[in-house]
C-alpha cells in the first residue's frame, strides 16, 4: 500500500499530466493497422495556387486532394455558388479525388470557365476547405498597327522611345533589337528603364546608324510581338553643348513606392546629361545593406528580393557629372499581406480531454481574424457548450464523441488571406503495442541503452516498465522512462542483463510486450597500427590487436586508401596484424583496421610510407666557363618521399689517373647549381650522386669534358725537412706534388740550402726527385733549407725556410761517477756527473740509465735479469734522478749513458745497490672447497714476490652480510690449508688471506664460500670413509670371493670320461674319431680356462651362459682393493684350436686368489 509520501507524489504527477493535456494532442503513429482503424475528419494534402493562370492552349486542371477515414466526397463552388459538375460536360473530376479537368470542343472558349473556385471535401466527421483559386486564361494581344515617323533629335540632348507594350497575363519581358534582330547594346549612356522605354542620357551621331524596335515575349504561349521600328536623325554640330544632369525617369524631386513583404523591390533612376552622369545611391538614416542589396543596369536600378519591414525608408539616388548633380528620393513603404505566427494544427484528443486550436497571423494593416466550422461561419453554427471562443483562439473542455469537425481559419487584409483547416478529432482506442513481440537486444557495456515499447491508445495510456516480472516500475537512478515509453539505461553493466516487460495501461484496458537485454564487452583496438616508414624493399608489419566480447563474432578488414585491401600471395594477415614483405611504392598509403561484431565496430589507421634511395640527377649541364671554375647545373631525381639532403659531385680526368671517380664536393640538397672550383691543366668530366636518409643514388651519367689550361704550380711541397744520414752528410728530402697540383707538364724542384748564421751564398740545385743529399759536411751542422715547385708554365711560390741538420756521430764523453742514495724497498736516488753538450756530437737525448735485477734476498728465488731503461733529460750542473717500481728485497745493477738520435756513449761506471725488506704480494693462489655437509676445505700457496722472508699468514673471515663477527686465524710459513667446520649447512662466509712479512701484511686474496645448493656432489674421499660405502664394498667382495670358490670346486672334477658315461650327451662338432672307429670324449672344454662348463650338482654337464673366465683374457683378470673385477668384459665364443689347448693353470681363480692373498 501507498504511504502518505506516495499519495502525494501521484497527485503531484497527475497534475502535471492534466497541464501536459491541455496543452498538447495526443499524435496518432503511422502505424498501418492503427491508421487503418482510426476514424479522421478530412484533410486538404493538394490544391491549386490561388492566383492560377493557364495555358489557353490546353485542357485546364484544377487540382483538390484530401485524405481521411471515411474516404472523403467533393463539391466544389464558382464564383461563390455551387458548381453542378454533372451539368457540364466538358467538366469531368477524376475518381477517388477533387480533382477537376476542363476539356474543350471546338467553339468553346477557355474564357468561359475563368472566375473564382473553392473546393469542399467532406466526411461523417465534417469539411475540409481549399483556398479560393482564381482561374485566368494567359492572353497574349497583338500590337495594333502604327506608322512611326523618324524621330530628329540634336546631338547631346536626351532621347526616351516608348515601348508601350500590349497588356498580357502574365506581363511580357520586353526587349530592343534593330531590324536584322541584333540587340541593342546598352550601357551607362543608353539603357531600357523597368517600363520597357530605351533611354538616352544623350544622344550621338552614331546612333543614327541603325533603328530600334522593341520586342515583346510571352512566356505562356511562347510568342515574341515586335513593334515597328523607329528610326533616328541626329542634327548634328561643331560643337556640342555640355549640360548637368536631369532626371529622365522618375520625375520630379521624389517620388513613393510601395511593396509588400517577401516581394521584390525594384527602384530605378535615369538621368540626361553630358557627360553622361553617374549613378550613386543611399538610404537616408541608415546603410545601404549590402547583403540584400544589388545594383543592376549600370547602377540605374535598385533591387532588393525578399523585401522586409526593416527595408522600408527614404531612398535617394544621385545624379553626377563634372558641371553638376542632382538627386531624387524614393519614400519606400512595406506593407504585408497576411502571414501565420502560429497556424492552426490538428487536435487528437481522448474522450473528457480539453485542448485548443490556435490561430495567429500578421500583416500591414492588421488582419481579421474568421473562424469557421465544415466551412459554415462559427457564429451561424449550433452551439457547443463544451466550445469556447477567445478571438484567434478556440478551447476545447470536456469533449465528447461526435464532436468532430474541420474548423477554418480565415486572416484577411486589403493585400491577401490565408485559409487554414485544422480537424478536432474525439478518438478512444484500447492500448496497443506498435513494436515486435519479445525483441532480443544486444548491447555494448558501459553504454547507454534505450529499450524502445512503441504503443498508442486513446485516452493516452500510463506506461511501466519491470525487469524480470519483479518489482515496481523502472525509473530514476539508473534507468530513465521518456514520454514516447522508451526506457534509458545509463550505463549498462552486466547485472542489467533480463528480460524487460513494458505495460501500457488506460481505462480501456491493459497491453504489454518484452525486452530481452544482453550486455555484451566491447570490441576495441588494443594495440592500434603507427604510422610508420619504411625502406623500399624491408618487411612492414601493422599492428591491430583486437579483444572482444567471446559470444560475438567479429570480422577483421584491412583497407589501403578507403578501399579494400586485396590479401594475395604477398600481404599476409594473422589475427593480430598484417605483414607487408618487400615493401615497394604502391604499398604506400593511408592503412585502415576495421573490426566489426553486429552491434559495434572499432577502427584505427596509420600511414605508411615507403622511402627509397634518390633517383639519380639528370640533363647535367656545364656553364660559365672561367679559367679555374665552372658552373654545373642539374635536375634532381625523384627523392621517393626521403628529401634530399646532399649532392656529392664526383670528378675524373684522364691525365693523371685516367677511369678513377674521385670526390670533389658535397652541396646541400636544395641546390641544384653550383660553380666548381677547378686545377689548372686538367681535363674533368663531372657526375653527381644524390644522397638522403636511405643512401645513395646511382651516379648521373657524365657531364662533357672540361679542360682547364695549364698553369705555375700554386702549391708548395710540404713535410720538407733535413737530416743526416751519416756523419758527413744532409739529407734534404720533402713530399712530392700531388698530380692534381701540377698545374702543368714537366714538374721539377729547386733546392736551396746553406749553413745557418753563416752568411754563406745559397746551394742550389734542380732535381725531378723529391730528395737531394749534401755531402762533405760537417757533424751535426745546422742548415737553412727552402723549395720552390716549376715546371714548363714557371715557377710556384718559395716554401718558408726551414732548419735541417747534418748526420750525428758517437757521443765522446760518457757521465762519471754514478751513485745510488737513499734506497728504499721499492724506489732509489741516483747521481751522475754530466757530459759536456758539445761532446754529443749530434742533437743531446737523454741519459740514459740501464738497471736490472740480479737476483732476490729471499733464499731459493729465481728472479728475471732482464735490462730495463729509464731516461733523464736534463742539462744542469749536478744532475740526479729517481728510480721507482723496484722490487723489494732484490739486488740490482745498473750503469748510464749519453744518447742522441742514433748513438749512445760508452756506459759509465756500473754501481749495485739492494732494496729493503718489503710487505708481500698476495698469496698465489686461495681456493675454498667443500669436502662434506658441515666442513670447508682452504688451500692457498706462498706470494710469487715475498718482498722479504715471510714470517706467517693472517685468516680473516666473517658470515655474509654480518661484518659484526669477523674472526681471526694465524699460521706459520709452512702452513697452506686449513678446515673449516660450519654451524650449519648454509652458513656462508667471506674470507681474507694475505702473508706477513716483517715489514707488515701484504696484499690480501678475498673470496666467498659456495653456495650449499650449488654444490652438485660431495668430495669422492668423503664418501669412501662413509661406513655404510664400506660395508656394501665388503658384501660386494665376499659374494664374488665365494663364487671363486665354487667354480674352481667345479672345475677340480672336470677330466675325460667314457663313452658309456656320456652317451646321453650329444656329440660336439668338435668331437674326434680315433683310428679303431671309437669316439674320444676328451673334451676340448678341458683343456679350455672354464669354457662355459660345469658338472651340475646331479652329475650332468651343463652349458654356462655366464662363465667367469669365459669374459677374461688370458690371465689378466684381478680384483682391485674394494673386490671388484678387473679386466676386459670381451665374449670369446669363437676361440682358436690353438687357444683352447693353453693351460688352464694360469688362468684359474685359484692363481686369482693367491694373487689376492
Amino acid at each position: 500500500m501507498l504511504g502518505q509520501g506516495g499519495r502525494v507524489a501521484l497527485t503531484v504527477m497527475a497534475s502535471v499530466l492534466l497541464l501536459w493535456r491541455e496543452a498538447a494532442s495526443i499524435e496518432v503513429p503511422l502505424d498501418p493497422k492503427i491508421q487503418q482503424d482510426l476514424k479522421q475528419p478530412p484533410t486538404i494534402t493538394k490544391q491549386s495556387v490561388k492566383d492560377y493562370i493557364v495555358d489557353p492552349r490546353d485542357n485546364i486542371i484544377i487540382e483538390c486532394e484530401a485524405k481521411g477515414n471515411p474516404v472523403p466526397t467533393f463539391s466544389w463552388r464558382r464564383n461563390g455558388k455551387f458548381f453542378n459538375i454533372g451539368k457540364n460536360p466538358m467538366v469531368t473530376m477524376r475518381k477517388r479525388s477533387g480533382t477537376l479537368e476542363i476539356g474543350f470542343r471546338s467553339g468553346e472558349r477557355p474564357e468561359d470557365y475563368e472566375g473564382e473556385y473553392q473546393c469542399f471535401a467532406s466526411n461523417d466527421f465534417g469539411v475540409a476547405l481549399s483556398n479560393k483559386i482564381l482561374l485566368r486564361v494567359s492572353k497574349a494581344p497583338l500590337w495594333p498597327k502604327e506608322v512611326l515617323d523618324p524621330v530628329s533629335v540634336t546631338e547631346g540632348s536626351s532621347l526616351v522611345l516608348p515601348c508601350n507594350p500590349p497588356p498580357g497575363l502574365p506581363p511580357p519581358l520586353t526587349f530592343w533589337m534593330n531590324s536584322f534582330m541584333i540587340p541593342i547594346r546598352q550601357d551607362s549612356r543608353v539603357s531600357m528603364g523597368l517600363n520597357g522605354d530605351l533611354y538616352f542620357s544623350n544622344v550621338l551621331a552614331q546612333d543614327a546608324e541603325t533603328d530600334y524596335s522593341c520586342n515583346a515575349r510571352f512566356p505562356f504561349t511562347h510568342t515574341i510581338q515586335q513593334k515597328n521600328p523607329f528610326t533616328l536623325k541626329v542634327h548634328t554640330s561643331r560643337k556640342v553643348a555640355e549640360t548637368t544632369p536631369t532626371f529622365l525617369s522618375p520625375t520630379g524631386r521624389e517620388s513613393s513606392k510601395m511593396v509588400l513583404r517577401d516581394e521584390k523591390l525594384q527602384l530605378e533612376c535615369i538621368a540626361a546629361g553630358l557627360p553622361t552622369p553617374t549613378i550613386k545611391w543611399f538610404k537616408r538614416g541608415a546603410e545601404l545593406p549590402a547583403r540584400k542589396v544589388k545594383l543592376e543596369n549600370h547602377n540605374k536600378t535598385l533591387k532588393i528580393i525578399g523585401v522586409s519591414e526593416e527595408d522600408a525608408g527614404e531612398y535617394v539616388c544621385l545624379a553626377n557629372n563634372h558641371l553638376g548633380s542632382i538627386h531624387h528620393s524614393i519614400f519606400v513603404q512595406v506593407k504585408a499581406a497576411p502571414y501565420w505566427l502560429d497556424k492552426p494544427s490538428n487536435l487528437v484528443l481522448a474522450p473528457d480531454e480539453n485542448g485548443r486550436l490556435v490561430c495567429r497571423a500578421t500583416g500591414n494593416p492588421k488582419p481579421n481574424i474568421q473562424w469557421l466550422i465544415n466551412g459554415q461561419p462559427l457564429e451561424t453554427a449550433p452551439p457547443y457548450p463544451n466550445r469556447e471562443v477567445l478571438g484567434d483562439t478556440i478551447i476545447f473542455r470536456s469533449v465528447q464523441i461526435g464532436s468532430s469537425a474541420v474548423y477554418q481559419c480565415n486572416a484577411s487584409n486589403q493585400h491577401g488571406y490565408l485559409l487554414a483547416n485544422a480537424f478536432v478529432s474525439v478518438l478512444d482506442m484500447p492500448p496497443r503495442m506498435l513494436g515486435p513481440k519479445n525483441l532480443l537486444i544486444k548491447v555494448i557495456e558501459n553504454n547507454r541503452t534505450l529499450l524502445d515499447c512503441p504503443f498508442f491508445g486513446s485516452p493516452i495510456p500510463v506506461l511501466r516498465w519491470f525487469k524480470n516480472g519483479q518489482g515496481s516500475g523502472l525509473d530514476g537512478g539508473q534507468y530513465r522512462l521518456y514520454i514516447n515509453g522508451t526506457l534509458e539505461i545509463k550505463r549498462a553493466r552486466a547485472e542489467d542483463e533480463g528480460t524487460y516487460t513494458c505495460v501500457a495501461n488506460s481505462i480501456l484496458g491493459t497491453a504489454e510486450n518484452q525486452v530481452r537485454l544482453e550486455v555484451k564487452e566491447p570490441t576495441r583496438i588494443v594495440r592500434a597500427p603507427e604510422h610508420q616508414s619504411a625502406v623500399r624493399g624491408s618487411t612492414v608489419r601493422l599492428d591491430c590487436k583486437v579483444t572482444s566480447d567471446p559470444s560475438l563474432p567479429i570480422t577483421v578488414v584491412w583497407t589501403k586508401d578507403e578501399k579494400p585491401l586485396n590479401l594475395g600471395w604477398r600481404l599476409k594477415k594473422d589475427d593480430e596484424s598484417l605483414t607487408i614483405p618487400n615493401v615497394n611504392e604502391g604499398d604506400e598509403g593511408k592503412y585502415t583496421c576495421a573490426v566489426n561484431s553486429e552491434i559495434d565496430q572499432d577502427s584505427a589507421s596509420a600511414r605508411l610510407t615507403v622511402l627509397d634511395r634518390p633517383d639519380p640527377p639528370v640533363d647535367l649541364d656545364l656553364s660559365d666557363p672561367a679559367a679555374r671554375s665552372v658552373r654545373l647545373t642539374w635536375i634532381p631525381g625523384d627523392d621517393h618521399r626521403s628529401p634530399i639532403t646532399e649532392f656529392l659531385v664526383q670528378f675524373e680526368e684522364n691525365r693523371w689517373d685516367p677511369g678513377r671517380w674521385q670526390n670533389m664536393s658535397t652541396y646541400p640538397g636544395d641546390l641544384n647549381s653550383v660553380i666548381l672550383q677547378l686545377k689548372p691543366y686538367v681535363n674533368y668530366q663531372f657526375r653527381v650522386i644524390a644522397i638522403n636518409s636511405v643512401g645513395q643514388s646511382e651516379p648521373s651519367r657524365s657531364s662533357r669534358r672540361y679542360k682547364t689550361s695549364g698553369a705555375a704550380p700554386d702549391a708548395i711541397p710540404r713535410d720538407l725537412r733535413g737530416w743526416g744520414s751519416k756523419k758527413d752528410n744532409m739529407e734534404i728530402a720533402w713530399e712530392s706534388l700531388p698530380d692534381l697540383d701540377r698545374n702543368g707538364p714537366n714538374l721539377h724542384y729547386s733546392v736551396w740550402w746553406r749553413r745557418k748564421d753563416s752568411g754563406e751564398e745559397w746551394n742550389n740545385v734542380t732535381t725531378f726527385q723529391p730528395i737531394h743529399v749534401v755531402h762533405n759536411t760537417e757533424t751535426y751542422v745546422p742548415y737553412e733549407i727552402k723549395i720552390q715547385a716549376m715546371n714548363d708554365f714557371g715557377s710556384g711560390p718559395e716554401s718558408n725556410m726551414v732548419i735541417g741538420y747534418s748526420g750525428e756521430d758517437k757521443p765522446s764523453e760518457t757521465p762519471t761517477d754514478l751513485r745510488v742514495s737513499q734506497v728504499k724497498d721499492k724506489t732509489a736516488s741516483i747521481y751522475w756527473k754530466p757530459v759536456d753538450l758539445s761532446s754529443v756530437h749530434g742533437e743531446f737525448k737523454e741519459y740514459r740509465l740501464y738497471y736490472w735485477r740480479e737476483s732476490s734476498q729471499v733464499p731459493g728465488l729465481v728472479v728475471s735479469k732482464k735490462k730495463m731503461t729509464k731516461g733523464f733529460y736534463t742539462t744542469v750542473a749536478e744532475p740526479s734522478g729517481m728510480l721507482s717500481d723496484l722490487v723489494p728485497f732484490s739486488r740490482y745493477k745498473m750503469f748510464m749513458v749519453v744518447a742522441n738520435n742514433r748513438f749512445e756513449s760508452q756506459p759509465s761506471n756500473e754501481v749495485e745497490f739492494t732494496t729493503m725488506e718489503g710487505v708481500p704480494d698476495a698469496p698465489k693462489f686461495f681456493r675454498i672447497n667443500r669436502r662434506g655437509l658441515d666442513t670447508i676445505y682452504l688451500e692457498w700457496d706462498k706470494p710469487l714476490e715475498p718482498n722479504g722472508i715471510l714470517i706467517g699468514y693472517r685468516l680473516k673471515y666473517q658470515t655474509v652480510n654480518d661484518s659484526s663477527q669477523q674472526k681471526l686465524e694465524t699460521f706459520l710459513p709452512n702452513v697452506t690449508q686449513f678446515t673449516l667446520r660450519l654451524p650449519s649447512r648454509s652458513t656462508r662466509y667471506k674470507f681474507s688471506l694475505s702473508a706477513l712479512t716483517q715489514m707488515g701484511t701484504g696484499e690480501e686474496y678475498a673470496e666467498e664460500s659456495p653456495h650449499f645448493a650449488n654444490e652438485a656432489y660431495i668430495d669422492q674421499v668423503d664418501i669412501a670413509t662413509q661406513g655404510w660405502f664400506i660395508g656394501l664394498m665388503c658384501a660386494i667382495a665376499l659374494i664374488i670371493l665365494i663364487l671363486l670358490i665354487v667354480c674352481f670346486i667345479k672345475r677340480s672334477r672336470g677330466g675325460k670320461y667314457p663313452v658309456r658315461d656320456k652317451k646321453d650327451l650329444p656329440l660336439d662338432p668338435v668331437d674326434q674319431k680315433d683310428q679303431d672307429g671309437s669316439f674320444d670324449y676328451h673334451s676340448d672344454e678341458d683343456n679350455k680356462p672354464l669354457q662355459g662348463s660345469q658338472t651340475s650338482l646331479d652329475g650332468n654337464v651343463k652349458e654356462s651362459d655366464d662363465s667367469l673366465v669365459d669374459y677374461g683374457e688370458g690371465g689378466d683378470g684381478q680384483f682391485n682393493e674394494d673386490g671388484s673385477f678387473i679386466g676386459q668384459y670381451t665374449v670369446k665364443k669363437d676361440k682358436d684350436e690353438t687357444e683352447g689347448n693353453e693351460s688352464s693353470e694360469a688362468t684359474s681363480p685359484v692363481n686369482a686368489i693367491y694373487s689376492l692373498a
